[in-house]
């Protein structure tokens, strides 16, 4: 398979490449270390070319995987050529070198790629003097390549072809019998595959000989023509642009059913279609860069594809010699029981012999002799010719037998009953005739042996054949499943998607921390954090801008704290959130950040501790027919939920008592997440004052403009709860007769916490609210009845001037501003006008904390919201605005999350599966699924016991089967926290 550039496919490559010359670089990245793309631009036109040290240069329209940190080298080429303008790109005399210059004049800069050798990337300022070379090293004792050498352009050959007197001389000194590409390929600059093209052409055979197939003396001028013709080839590529070739082999692909099947892989790419490849099957392209970058882009999936034929290879193979080994078994068997036989009749006709031997042997032990003296004796009754000592060829006294050489008495007088002599193991402590018998004994054994092979040879044959037949399936399955696998964006993260559809992504480290906030942190998701040692960075993606459920917060918050030293620690903590606003990567004067520290102003949203218990589940990539049946399967839960709940809470007729503040902060984003789970806000509110009261109920009050901008929720579809505050705890009621509110000025949201780490929404209007307020500011007064209390809003409006708490300082001449503002807008319009802005209200914070230098901050939604709250981290903002649109981050559309499902249907198409690590309650649905807690065992032996589980699962299907064996362990296990105790049903039996 061919890798790299030759000089004639180098020529080619720079010439198409002319066409970037004006394009300036627009960034850098590196795919490893030998490997870098410089992404052009030029007004609307963009480009990457690929470099590969040593190896090839094009242009590419495929995604190739960057490295999530760039390397020291692309950091220097970023430094010193962004935005600078390609003026040239040459090739280096004939030489496999080009050099690229970027801008001009003393401004200028030169990368220099060689592909040749190990090949080498240098980055040289305009006198050629090197700034960075990617391998330094020394060629000779002159030439070194290093930092603040100067490059020796010199070096590099200048003629594509010597004199024809030189080739010549070199030809006539080669011995006889070498290969005449092999001789000419050093001497030219062509290439081996254009030398075998002329040479074909003029008609010399493919691999010809010098002194066999070609005499110097005769075909040198055929051989000077064909020299010419490939000069030729490559100075026509150096004025057009040559078409792209890529050569395939036809390879077998071996079936059960003896039909004939063949996959196509691809071994070579050319600028044209040369004389020795014109038999063989090839693809075309409009040009030869296009060729380069599916050849190279496509090898991959070919690896794949003759990964898959080898295993099928070898599984056939297995199959013919398990064949095989039934065939010499059975030939074993039967030479076994020939033997056996042979040995019982020479010891029956040479009985008197063996008796003697035998018995002869059995004296000298009975006397006491040791083995060594009866070698002796043994030897020395040989030496006398004594027949029963020449029969004794061996003495094998530790296993209490002799090896006897013994004829048959009888060869003369019967030819059809001749057996030939043989060495015979006798046993001492039997005679002649049991040792006869033995040997009988274990000729039977054999034969039945033999027997019993012929019977189960079927058997075992048809259960190998089968066997191979599921393996052919399986590496055929697994391989179309690997192919069609499509790896998402967020999974080179810790990610997970939430029980309520919100996708979930972490930090593996600082880079990817870094990574995370700067490139996909994004208007409306939420950043959640631990304030721990080595916790992740942790995004919901937000999309839609809406509140984010409080189930979602907690879930992020325990992935929070599993992938940090908590894990380890078996400690239980609480992490904490904040709107994407709110962090930012600019330090305080005179500080520095370090890669991952991010600053964090405003309030910290603290969520509940969450206990160290995540979940392995495997996910499926369903068939778009498919999706339709799991349409909202990751959904908030809600409206259904809290009937029910306000449901058993009249029939039980319990007093809930509601734990947590009612912060009134008229922030929008504060009110959007207002939750006793959060952090008690410290901010205090310009226009509200806030206090708390032996109940531990807090009450606002607030001026004539924030009553109208209070949030705006929906309510229960078939009940209108109602609290009652008029004793020591709050009361939960349900008027089932109380018309309901339509109106979304009239409703208010407050989040209550039950102490079950359920929170329930109640939606509560706003005349209880006003009541609730007024009751608290006036404890001494009788209590007056609820028809009282629900008072017109005539009434209300006539008694707001008694509500309003005492201005301070500047208050007044502002609130006598908003007036003027809005003194035209009535209710109608306000309401309308906060509809399309999608607020729930004006916002207040504290001016000293929040306050903005740049007065042209940046507008969300592209509207300014009136007083709404300054965004705290404009500096943050203005340098995600200059993040090139590579960098940003794909949006995760809900349709893309849509497309994996934990709970399949037998009906369901699926293509894929794809493993997550999430919080255990997230997975409570999935079909496949284990408990993960910190212990003690390795994260691989976890992930194969996970599969293992799953394989058992009785409910599993075929399809289901073949897709969790297509995943890879190391896919599985990278995302586990670190050592782990593994829990599932039946597990211990698994283990067993």
């Amino acid at each position: 398979m061919k890798t790299r550039f030759n000089t004639y496919d180098l020529v080619c490559s720079v010439t198409e490449l002319q066409r970037l010359i004006g394009m300036r670089v627009n960034q850098i990245y590196d795919i490893d270390h030998r490997t870098y793309l410089i992404r052009f631009q030029r007004s609307e036109e963009k480009c990457v070319l690929l470099l590969e040290s040593g190896n090839r240069i094009h242009t590419t329209g495929f995604e190739w995987p960057k490295n999530i940190a760039p390397s020291g080298f692309s950091m220097k080429m970023r430094k010193h050529l962004k935005n600078k303008r390609l003026e040239s790109l040459v090739q280096v005399g004939t030489d496999r070198i080009i050099d690229m210059q970027f801008g001009s004049g003393e401004a200028a800069y030169h990368i220099i790629l060689e592909v040749y050798d190990r090949g080498n990337i240098i980055l040289t300022d305009y006198k050629m003097v090197i700034l960075y070379v990617l391998r330094p090293h020394t060629e000779g004792d002159k030439i070194r390549f290093a930092v603040k050498e100067k490059y020796p352009l010199d070096r590099a050959h200048s003629e594509a072809m010597p004199p024809v007197d030189e080739i010549r001389e070199h030809l006539q000194k080669v011995k006889e019998g070498e290969n005449l590409k092999k001789v000419l390929n050093p001497l030219l600059e062509f290439g081996s595959a254009v030398i075998d093209h002329v040479l074909l052409k003029s008609g010399f055979a493919l691999g010809c000989k010098i002194g066999k197939d070609f005499n110097v003396a005769e075909d040198m001028p055929k051989l000077i023509l064909a020299l010419e013709e490939a000069n030729n080839i490559v100075d026509h590529a150096k004025k057009n642009t040559s078409k792209g070739y890529i050569i395939q082999k036809k390879e077998k692909k071996p079936t059960q059913d003896g039909k004939e099947d063949f996959i196509f892989a691809n071994i070579e790419f050319h600028p044209l279609l040369f004389e020795q490849y014109k038999d063989q099957p090839y693809k075309e392209f409009d040009s030869f860069d296009a060729a380069v970058d599916e050849y190279y882009s496509t090898m991959e999936g070919q690896k794949l594809d003759l990964k898959a034929l080898q295993q099928e290879r070898e599984a056939l193979k297995k199959l013919e010699n398990v064949k095989k080994d039934h065939d010499q078994r059975l030939i074993t068997l039967e030479k076994t029981q020939e033997v056996d036989k042979q040995k019982a009749e020479l010891i029956s006709r040479n009985q008197t012999l063996v008796d003697n031997a035998i018995l002869a042997i059995q004296s000298a032990l009975a006397n006491q002799m040791s083995w060594p003296d009866i070698q002796v004796l043994l030897k020395e009754a040989q030496a006398r010719d004594d027949p029963v000592a020449s029969a004794i060829k061996q003495l094998k006294l530790e296993t209490n037998h002799i090896s006897l050489l013994l004829h048959d008495p009888y060869e003369d007088s019967d030819e059809e009953s001749k057996l030939k002599p043989m060495m015979i193991d006798v046993d001492l402590a039997h005679t002649a005739f049991g040792n006869a018998r033995k040997y009988y004994s274990q000729k039977r054994s054999a034969a039945k042996k033999h027997q019993k092979t012929i019977e189960s040879q079927g058997k075992a044959l048809k259960s190998a054949e089968k066997k191979t037949k599921q393996t052919l399936k399986e590496v055929q399955t697994i391989h179309s499943i690997n192919k069609l696998r499509k790896v998402y964006w967020f999974e080179k993260f810790y990610w997970f998607i939430t029980s309520e559809n919100y996708l979930v992504i972490g930090g593996r480290d600082q880079q990817q921390n870094e990574l995370i906030v700067k490139r996909y942190l994004r208007t409306g998701d939420l950043y959640v954090h631990a304030d721990l040692i080595g916790a992740s960075s942790v995004v919901i993606k937000n999309p839609t801008g809406n509140p984010v459920p409080p189930k979602s917060l907690a879930e992020a918050g325990t992935m929070a704290i599993a992938y940090s030293v908590a894990w380890d620690a078996k400690v239980v903590a609480s992490a904490w959130w904040v709107h994407h606003d709110q962090v930012s990567k600019s330090a305080p004067t005179g500080e520095y950040l370090t890669t991952g520290s991010f600053m964090v102003r405003g309030k910290k949203n603290y969520l509940p501790p969450s206990q160290l218990i995540m979940g392995l589940g495997i996910m499926f990539r369903l068939e778009e027919s498919s999706m339709e049946r799991h349409r909202d399967e990751r959904r908030v839960k809600v409206m259904d939920e809290e009937s029910e709940t306000a449901d058993s809470v009249v029939e039980d007729d319990k007093e809930i008592e509601l734990e947590g503040d009612s912060d009134e902060d008229e922030n929008v984003e504060d009110k959007n997440t207002l939750n006793p789970i959060q952090e008690e806000d410290h901010l205090e509110s310009e226009s509200c004052g806030i206090a708390t009261d032996n109940n531990d109920v807090v009450k606002d009050e607030c001026d004539d403009e924030e009553e109208k901008e209070e949030d705006t929720k929906c309510q229960f579809p078939d009940t209108q709860i109602k609290i009652d505050l008029s004793g020591p705890k709050v009361k939960l009621h349900i008027d089932d007769n109380q018309p309901l509110i339509t109106t979304q000025k009239d409703m208010e949201e407050s989040v209550v916490y039950l102490g079950d780490d359920k929170p329930v929404t109640i939606n509560m209007s706003v005349k209880e609210k006003r009541a609730k307020t007024k009751q608290k500011a006036q404890p001494k007064e009788p209590k007056e009845p609820k028809e009282k209390i629900e008072k017109s809003d005539k009434t209300e409006s006539d008694n707001k001037k008694e509500e309003q708490p005492v201005l301070k300082r500047g208050q007044k001449g502002k609130l006598k501003k908003m007036k003027e503002k809005y003194k035209d807008q009535d209710e109608e319009d306000r309401r309308l006008s906060m509809l399309v802005l999608q607020s729930a209200g004006a916002a207040k914070e504290d001016k000293k904390k929040n306050r903005i230098k740049d007065p042209s901050g940046p507008k969300q939604q592209g509207k300014k919201k009136p007083n709404a709250r300054p965004n705290v981290s404009a500096p943050f903002v203005h340098i995600m605005d200059n993040i090139d649109e590579e960098d940003t981050g794909p949006t995760p559309e809900v349709d893309m999350l849509d497309q994996l499902t934990g709970k399949p249907f037998s009906e369901d198409e699926l293509l894929f599966a794809v493993p997550v690590v999430a919080p255990y309650n997230t997975l409570l649905n999935y079909k496949f699924k284990v408990k993960l807690t910190p212990g003690v065992g390795k994260r691989g032996k976890a992930a194969k016991t996970a599969v293992a589980v799953f394989l058992r699962d009785k409910e599993i299907s075929a399809r289901e089967k073949d897709l969790l064996k297509a995943i890879k362990d190391e896919m599985i296990a990278r995302n586990i926290p670190g050592k782990v105790k593994i829990s599932a049903p039946q597990i211990q039996k698994l283990k067993k």
